[in-house]
């Protein structure tokens, strides 16, 4: 961003972006070079998302979306889901880099979880998993990390429901294409709306993966 641009507006405000975007277009469409991507990241989201809406408005070219320096695994997925996600639920970006101080790998994670939840992405398997509670009578915390981490490879779009009490589990679960609502030292394996068998607590995470790769194949 200029100096000169920063000098009217005080800040890197949204509408301050805007103008250093459409100065750049501009140079660019003089040069009649027109395949142009555009960029307005901030650390604010609030900012990124105000200037891309800004420029949706002035000009027709794709949007690459992003928070840029966001911050380390959880206040940077926060920061990235909220202006990503609120844009893209716009119909504003075409393509989306998620910043994060962590492995790269977390950074595509993260993305695609993101595209999945606006259901515009649908790869590989959903876990739906249930808050502890009193109610909860199985260690959810370990088998939903044994499940999730032993099935990241499949690529079938599928929903499992890894549910921690009799309560609200077997509603889920039954919505899931397979789950499991859990008991005290057992869990009930739900496939495809009907219940299937009891399963022991300890044998769960086997269980519910066998069929899930069954499922698959």
């Amino acid at each position: 961003m200029s100096r000169s641009i920063l000098k009217t507006h005080g800040h890197p405000t949204p509408e301050a972006m805007v103008e250093s975007a459409r100065g750049l277009i501009g140079m660019l469409e003089d040069l009649d070079f027109r395949l142009i991507k555009v960029s307005l990241k901030s650390s604010s989201v609030s900012h990124t998302v105000e200037a891309y809406r800004l420029l949706g408005e002035k000009v027709d070219y794709p949007f690459h979306l992003g928070v840029t320096e966001a911050g380390s695994l959880i206040s940077g997925t926060i920061k990235n889901t909220l202006g990503i996600g609120m844009l893209l639920s716009e119909g504003i970006g075409d393509t989306v880099r998620v910043s994060l101080t962590c492995d790269p790998v977390e950074e595509v994670r993260v993305a695609y979880e993101i595209l999945r939840a606006l259901g515009l992405r649908q790869r590989g398997v959903e876990i739906i998993s249930c808050p502890t509670c009193g109610r909860c009578q199985i260690d959810l915390f370990s088998l939903v990390e044994e499940v999730q981490q032993a099935l990241s490879s499949i690529t079938t779009p599928i929903k499992v429901a890894l549910m921690g009490c009799s309560v609200n589990g077997p509603g889920e679960a039954r919505e899931a294409d397979i789950g499991i609502a859990g008991g005290k030292g057992y869990g009930t394996l739900f496939k495809k709306g009907k219940a299937m068998r009891e399963v022991p607590e300890h044998d769960l995470a086997r269980a519910l993966i066998e069929e899930v790769r069954m499922m698959v194949d």
